[in-house]
């Protein structure tokens, strides 16, 4: 959420992020939200499970098709009929039951859901789906689902704070995961502090802007470079630098996400393709330029997260140099500058992004290439610190976003607070999507 005085986005909690703003919607933006789609709610073992019923009711109401998926303990609260009646479907509750196939237990559940709603989440299935296990039909629906999820725990106090859970919850944070922050009152087991389930107007206000995110880029094609470059001096040493890649994929994740087609040229990275997205691999900034100007035709926005090397050795071995013969003098060449070459060769329809790695003058340095290469937005980060404190190789981040006004010119910027990058990505691609909005 915005803080109006300094024009900061800030985490909602110690931990867990407010992706979008959560403000009260009248009944029909909700049911413009909700109409006509499919959500899948899961129900955990909580006496909050029967604040459940009302949500589930109401999604209903607002013309979504609801199915409900019930745990074990769940039951021992609600009876699965309560959900039955209220969502006008069975409920599912055994990964085995009779008349019911595989495919119908868990593939074909999550093919036709446009969102995954995890309500009163406990301590143990935020583990579980922390740690991918998947030992009943709620957790080996989690698994098998690519559609966006909302999760809202809700717990005692102390079990919410320990260690571990906070690590779970950061954990699918970084995997895109969304939280509804508990609130903080009276709780079954008689203490008073946070853990209580969020409000039933929080929750569906979480979850409509989740649903009318997922289509803000359904016509868009989005081209994303992430990780480092890779310049070889012989086949046993290269030029490189700290860069995860995990800010790219995260914006490829959200992207596509959001309904775009989503083109990823990735740096040499252990990461994983994110689903939904085409991922072109390639080593040298080189290689990079090539893929990216290939691929330039009908994107209608670019957005350059990767951090590609500027210079290369002038020379490279095809053998391993000896040490003994290295001349530790080394020539360099510059490479090509491929955000300033895209917004040059851009279609005319494409808004793009850029990034600044910066150590100094942060703000400065970035209006600065922002105004010189003549981009869109660019998004600057501090690479001063090592580790969990910049952003090479963390899983969070802390951004400026600064962009050109359509009209005059003038530079705007909003800098974002430290969050997981997942959160970030979200933010970036808000404000991309606003400029896009303004320019068409």
């Amino acid at each position: 959420m915005y803080d109006e005085d300094t024009d900061t986005l800030s985490p909602a909690g110690s931990c867990m992020t407010a992706f979008a703003p959560l403000s009260p919607q009248n009944g029909d933006d909700r049911q413009a939200a909700l109409r006509d789609r499919t959500i899948l709610v899961g129900v955990c073992g909580g006496i909050a499970a029967y604040k459940c019923a009302g949500i589930v009711s109401t999604l209903r109401q607002s013309g979504a098709d609801v199915h409900v998926i019930m745990t074990e303990a769940a039951q021992k609260f609600v009876a699965p009929l309560t959900f039955a009646a209220l969502s006008n479907h069975d409920v599912h509750t055994d990964m085995f039951a009779k008349d019911t196939t595989w495919d119908i237990a868990h593939i074909g559940l999550v093919r036709k859901t446009d969102a995954f709603v995890i309500l009163n989440a406990t301590a143990n299935t935020i583990a579980k789906l922390a740690h991918g296990i998947a030992d009943d039909l709620l957790t080996t629906c989690v698994l098998a689902t690519r559609k966006p999820l909302l999760v809202a725990p809700a717990m005692n106090t102390q079990m919410l704070e320990a260690d571990a859970t906070q690590a779970n919850i950061r954990c699918l944070q970084e995997r895109g995961f969304e939280f509804v922050q508990p609130a903080a009152g009276f709780l079954a087991c008689g203490e008073t502090g946070d853990g209580r389930l969020a409000e039933e107007e929080e929750i569906i206000a979480a979850l409509c802007a989740m649903l009318t995110r997922s289509r803000s880029l359904a016509s868009e094609h989005v081209l994303i470079t992430a990780g480092p470059t890779r310049e070889f001096l012989d086949p046993a040493r290269f030029l490189s630098n700290p860069s995860s890649g995990r800010m790219g994929y995260a914006l490829a994740r959200e992207a596509a996400a959001r309904g775009a087609a989503v083109t990823l040229v990735s740096g040499p990275t252990e990461l994983p393709a994110p689903a939904g997205a085409e991922r072109v691999s390639v080593t040298s900034a080189l290689d990079m330029h090539a893929a990216v100007l290939e691929r330039l035709r009908g994107t209608t926005m670019f957005i350059g997260a990767a951090a590609v090397a500027d210079f290369r050795p002038s020379a490279s071995s095809k053998i391993k140099t000896k040490k003994e013969d290295a001349d530790v003098n080394l020539a360099m060449t510059r490479n090509p500058d491929i955000i300033a070459d895209v917004a040059r060769q851009k279609p005319p329809a494409c808004l793009v992004v850029g990034f600044a790695a910066e150590t100094d003058d942060m703000e400065r340095n970035a209006e600065d290439k922002l105004l010189r290469k003549g981009l869109d937005c660019i998004v600057v980060n501090s690479i001063a610190a090592h580790g969990t404190d910049g952003a090479f190789g963390a899983r969070d981040n802390a951004v400026t976003i600064l962009w050109r006004q359509a009209g005059n010119g003038h530079v705007e910027r909003c800098r974002l607070a430290r969050a997981p990058k997942t959160a970030i990505a979200a933010a970036i691609l808000d404000q991309a999507a606003a400029l896009r909005a303004q320019r068409r």
